[in-house]
């Protein structure tokens, strides 16, 4: 068994893993976390779920989401890899380095469009991916959710339009027809190139092919300069 979690690192073996899971879990329970799943993605052997963690801050319910990817390569082992910004914990973004490489699998229709728009920074093009009522989730939590055509034009005028594209790399397509789940590197961000960061994005289609949510799972931000 094999976890990559974004606080401590690459676990190996039975003895660190029992050690990560009980440092876990005493850590969760010292911060009174209650944790609630939103939801899952399954396809090829991998499964994807979604959680929302809820941490009391200065009086408050903090919610932090965390993605994580299932794996089992065959019958006798299973990885783990968890996805999400620890900004909620600590109010600071960590560098992720990647943890896979780019892969040969690459997301089609609307997800598809929506990573080369990305990739070129077109704002408009972005935002047509979407349902009218379609939302982006950033990493950060549920208070950053920018919903509807309006709201989602300012907020990729902002991040992309006015900075230039960002480049993910796609690593591994975990897709059940309505959910789609990228684990990528982000790679590149307004024409200056990053040390390559991991990071998933799932992307929920709508009835109507358009995307209805994007929830992104990541500790990225934009390089000096562009902040």
């Amino acid at each position: 068994m094999v976890v990559y979690d974004p606080r401590a690192g690459e676990i190996r073996g039975h003895r660190q893993l029992r050690k990560f899971v009980a440092s876990n879990q005493s850590w969760l329970a010292d911060q009174h976390v209650r944790i609630e799943t939103m939801a899952s993605t399954s396809a090829d052997g991998r499964a994807v779920v979604e959680l929302l963690a809820h941490l009391p801050r200065d009086g408050q319910q903090v919610a932090w989401p965390v993605a994580v990817v299932a794996e089992s390569p065959d019958d006798l082992s299973v990885v783990f890899r968890t996805y999400c910004s620890q900004w909620p914990v600590d109010g600071r973004r960590h560098l992720r380095p990647a943890i896979l490489p780019p892969g040969g699998a690459r997301p089609g229709d609307v997800v598809g469009r929506y990573q080369a728009a990305l990739g070129a920074g077109d704002a408009e093009a972005l935002v047509s991916a979407f349902e009218p009522d379609g939302y982006y989730r950033e990493p950060i939590g549920p208070h950053l959710t920018h919903r509807g055509t309006a709201e989602l034009r300012s907020f990729f005028t902002e991040r992309v339009g006015a900075r230039g594209g960002i480049a993910l790399e796609p690593c591994e397509v975990t897709d059940d027809g309505v959910r789609c789940a990228l684990e990528y590197n982000c790679v590149r961000w307004g024409g200056q190139d990053l040390l390559p960061q991991a990071g998933l994005g799932v992307y929920e289609r709508g009835p109507d092919g358009l995307l209805a949510a994007a929830r992104i799972y990541d500790d990225v931000e934009p390089p000096a300069g562009l902040g």
